[in-house]
């Protein structure tokens, strides 16, 4: 074997028979996905006919006419034009001397610092990159992908303190880049506003400041042209066929932050090139996920090296929201679990819903082994994926890429749009403009209904359950209210067994509406929910949990919350919520998307709990674990 081919090695484990890599690697799913893009660039989408190839409608965008509108397949031509324009590692380079140029010609103070502004999949490749240690060298990074003013202000303080000089002085410092490949993401507008407005107040010129990337006509870009931003084009070849989860490991907004950090980007973007025996890899894990989710087990438990925590997220996303649009079939990825087999039915249970996927790589903290065998000589649904070399993160980008395009493939599924995301967007945009017009999000309709209406039941200790949105859709009576002298635990607990014993949920999702990865507080409110999650979901219904942070997870995987359904919802916000006086940035968008969360979900007939707490101290956190503990000691334990 070539020591190109060793890089990546897949071993399946009690699989059913692959007859989906079969079906790719029989039809020349490669070999023809090449030509049709081939042919999309260079004689133009009018060239394609939809119907002539079921490659089109796979992974590009088709209008009501038949016509195809874009080219969605940069994720995957990316890497094959990298090997034929060598010249781009030297591009990107040099972009970035022009950067830190513009920057100490302007102000006479080096780069050390870069604010990302964006959501979803224009941030969750950089979280995945921090997490793996890559921007430990070069400028400081942070991750602004919340409307929440607290984590605005824990950025600009962290840089204040970090810098020990005033923040005007470090702010000449910083490249502030906004990135959404959505025409409708106004979050990081937002921010690039507040931002600006910064600037402004503390009189530092900001032309060398702030660039964008965006779609052409988008919200973002034509705020950044009024405010006489640079605008980057995204690709290397500065076409626009990539969804921003798609964005790494390839594009500018990828390869820039790496490139300020001083990650070789010539080892990179070879890394992220995979021959045809690592493609098939990917198609034969394409494969192993079909058939597992046609017998039932379409809940992929992920275990990745701890120093790849950060990637789970971002796996998660590029296979939910590329493939959750469908009500009838669905991929559902665990993370954030322990390999802990007594929260799994046994094997042969007809209940048993779980495959798993383990990434060992090599000279990192893999999944423990002795754990790992114990799924295999149980007889559990397993893949084990090892990957070596210096840049085997970029190949495991690109792999999962590959694995997701080839499952798309088998069930003739778009994996490039994102419709049910933009549901939540458009709500929490109508809400917002309301709020601006009343003096507030706490003063319109849509709060009083959802906060201080009649199904809204007061807890202990500050917490309240609010159930406005499973009233709605039927799943709880106004006799379910009068029960168990309306103890909010025990209803809650009431309406999820019900919900699991009509088979109307699979997994639990837990998700707080703030910051989670600044300050301490909304670190600990996680690790909290993570508890609540394992109480209530994971060991006594032996049910996945999601546990992240709002809104970012609404672009992170939203697509399959509202599409396939099945999860049990509860997004939680603290009425105490944190100002940046700074600036004027009152937390008004960021409770809308609360708010909209809850009525998109609502509105397909997903099940959604809203819970407020009053702050983040250790009281409110101690508050939320007993709530759920006692929810716990309710639902017992889920039998076969």
């Amino acid at each position: 074997m070539s020591p190109i081919r060793s890089r990546l090695k897949l071993t399946l484990y009690s699989s059913p028979s692959n007859t989906g890599f079969d079906t790719l690697r029989r039809e020349s799913v490669l070999e023809r996905v090449r030509s049709v893009d081939a042919q999309a660039r260079e004689e133009g989408l009018a060239s394609l006919v939809s119907s002539e190839d079921d490659l089109i409608p796979v992974g590009m965008e088709i209008n009501e006419m038949g016509e195809v509108t874009k080219n969605g397949y940069g994720v995957l031509n990316l890497p094959w034009l990298t090997e034929q324009h060598p010249e781009w590692v030297g591009l990107v380079r040099e972009e970035m001397r022009q950067i830190r140029a513009a920057i100490q010609e302007e102000h006479g103070e080096s780069l050390r610092y870069l604010i990302w502004v964006g959501m979803g999949g224009s941030a969750e490749d950089k979280a995945f990159y921090q997490s793996a240690g890559l921007f430990s060298t070069g400028i400081r990074v942070y991750i602004l992908d919340s409307t929440d003013p607290a984590k605005m202000k824990a950025i600009l303080d962290h840089i204040e303190a970090t810098a020990k000089q005033p923040l005007k002085i470090a702010l000449r410092r910083t490249l502030i880049v906004g990135m959404a490949m959505g025409m409708t993401s106004y979050e990081p507008v937002l921010n690039l506003e507040i931002l600006h407005a910064l600037y402004r107040k503390l009189g530092i010129s900001s032309q060398a400041n702030f660039i964008y990337m965006t779609l052409p006509e988008s919200i973002l870009d034509r705020f950044g042209r009024r405010c006489g931003f640079r605008r980057v084009e995204l690709q290397p070849d500065n076409d626009n066929t990539t969804a921003g989860r798609h964005s790494g490991p390839l594009t500018r907004g990828s390869l820039y932050p790496l490139a300020l950090a001083g990650c070789n980007l010539s080892k990179w973007m070879s890394g992220a090139i995979l021959d045809e025996t690592e493609v098939m890899a990917a198609f034969e894990l394409a494969g192993f996920l079909q058939e597992n989710g046609l017998e039932g087990r379409d809940k992929l438990t992920l275990f990745l090296p701890r120093e790849w925590r950060g990637g789970a997220v971002w796996t998660k996303q590029d296979f939910e929201e590329s493939l959750g649009k469908s009500e009838n079939v669905g991929i559902k990825v665990a993370i954030g679990e322990q390999i802990k087999p007594s929260n799994y039915f046994p094997p042969k249970e007809p209940m048993q819903d779980r495959c798993f996927l383990c990434v060992n790589v090599r000279g990192l903290s893999n999944p423990e082994a002795t754990k790992v065998n114990v799924l295999r000589r149980t007889g559990y649904p397993l893949a084990v994926l090892r990957l070596h070399g210096d840049v085997a993160l970029a190949r495991y980008m690109q792999f999962i890429h590959y694995t997701v395009f080839g499952l798309a493939y088998l069930r003739r599924m778009n994996f490039v749009t994102q419709p049910n995301v933009e549901l939540y967007k458009t709500i929490a945009g109508k809400i917002y403009t309301t709020a601006k017009k009343v003096g507030g999000t706490t003063r319109t309709k849509a709060w009083r209904t959802a906060v201080d209406g009649a199904h809204s039941i007061r807890w202990r200790g500050g917490l309240t359950v609010h159930l406005d949105a499973l009233h709605r859709i039927g799943a709880i009576s106004e006799e379910d209210f009068r029960s168990e002298n309306g103890n909010a635990a025990a209803i809650y607990a009431t309406v999820l067994h019900a919900l699991l014993a009509k088979g109307k949920i699979s997994y639990g999702e837990l998700t707080f509406f703030g910051d989670t990865r600044y300050q301490s507080p909304g670190k600990a409110l996680l690790r909290t929910l993570n508890q609540a999650a394992e109480a209530v979901f994971r060991s006594r219904l032996k049910m996945p949990a999601d546990v992240y942070e709002g809104p970012a997870m609404n672009h992170s995987y939203h697509e399959m919350i509202i599409g396939y359904g099945h999860g049990f919802s509860t997004v939680l916000l603290s009425e105490k919520v944190a100002l940046l006086k700074k600036v004027d940035y009152p937390p008004d968008y960021h409770l809308a998307q609360w708010l909209a969360t809850q009525e998109a979900l609502a509105r397909r007939k997903r099940a959604v709990v809203g819970i407020t707490i009053r702050d983040l101290s250790d009281r409110s956190r101690q508050t939320v674990k007993e709530f759920f503990a006692e929810v716990g000691r309710r639902v017992g334990h889920r039998r076969s």
